[in-house]
C-alpha cells in the first residue's frame, strides 16, 4: 500500500538544510524501512536547485538506488490541504508522517494536528530572532509533535512510528477551557503569533469586570 512522507519548508524563509536532510541516504533508508513508498517535498524557491540536482543525479544511478518515488514543488498559493489528505491515508494509502519547519504563524502544524497526522517539527536554527525552537519544544512537551533535528531525521521517523498510536488529540473548540486547551492556546498566542481560529475565547464574567 502507498505511504507518504511530506516535508514542508515553509513559504517565507528558505530551509535548504531540511531539503538536504530529507534527501540524504540515511533518511531515505529510514523511510524505506518504515514502509514508505513516496516522499513529497515542498522545497521552496531556494531549495529548488538542491532538489533538481538530486533528482538528476539519482536518475543516473545504476546500483544502490532507493525504491522511493520522490517528487517536489516550490509553493502552492492554495495551501497544502491536498498533501495533508494524502498523508492522512485512506483509499488504499496508509497513514504517513509530516515533517515541518516551525515558522511563526505556520499552518502546517495546525493542519496536521487537526487531522491527527503524526508531525515532526524541525526548527531552523539558522534564523535569528525567531521562536522556532521554543515552539517545537512547547508543542513537544504537550505531546502534540515530535521535536526533530536535522542530523537525526531517521530517528524521528522511527519515533513517529512508535508514537502514532499514542498521540494526544488536538482539543476541539469547546475544550479551550480545559488545562490542555489553555496551555495550547498560550503556545499559539505566544509562539505562533495568532490564536487558532478553532478556539473560542471564553466569555469573561461580568462579576469579575471592574
Amino acid at each position: 500500500m502507498l505511504r507518504f512522507c511530506f516535508v514542508t519548508t515553509g513559504a517565507t524563509a528558505g530551509f535548504d538544510s531540511l531539503v538536504r536532510a530529507a534527501l540524504s541516504p540515511p533518511f531515505l533508508e529510514a523511510l524505506e524501512k518504515g514502509g514508505y513508498t513516496d516522499l513529497l517535498i515542498q522545497h521552496g524557491t531556494s531549495g529548488s536547485r538542491i532538489f533538481d540536482e538530486f533528482i538528476a543525479a539519482d536518475k543516473k544511478k545504476t546500483h544502490g538506488r532507493h525504491r522511493l518515488r520522490i517528487s517536489g514543488f516550490d509553493f502552492k498559493k492554495e495551501g497544502l490541504a491536498s498533501e495533508m489528505q494524502v498523508v492522512k491515508g485512506g483509499a488504499g494509502r496508509l497513514q504517513g508522517v509530516v515533517i515541518s519547519h516551525a515558522e511563526k504563524g505556520t499552518g502546517s502544524i495546525l493542519a496536521a494536528r487537526r487531522m491527527s497526522i503524526p508531525i515532526v517539527v524541525v526548527p531552523n536554527s539558522s534564523l535569528l530572532n525567531n521562536h522556532q525552537v521554543e515552539l517545537a519544544e512547547a508543542l513537544a512537551a504537550q505531546g502534540q509533535v515530535i521535536y526533530g533535528c536535522l542530523d537525526a531525521l531517521p530517528e524521528a521517523i522511527r519515533v513517529a512510528e512508535l508514537q502514532s498510536q499514542e498521540q494526544v488529540a488536538w482539543p476541539a473548540a469547546e475544550e479551550n477551557t480545559t488545562t490542555m486547551g489553555r496551555r495550547l492556546k498560550h503556545v499559539m498566542d505566544e509562539e505562533m503569533g495568532f490564536v487558532d481560529r478553532f478556539y473560542v475565547q471564553p466569555a469573561v464574567s461580568t462579576s469579575l469586570q471592574k
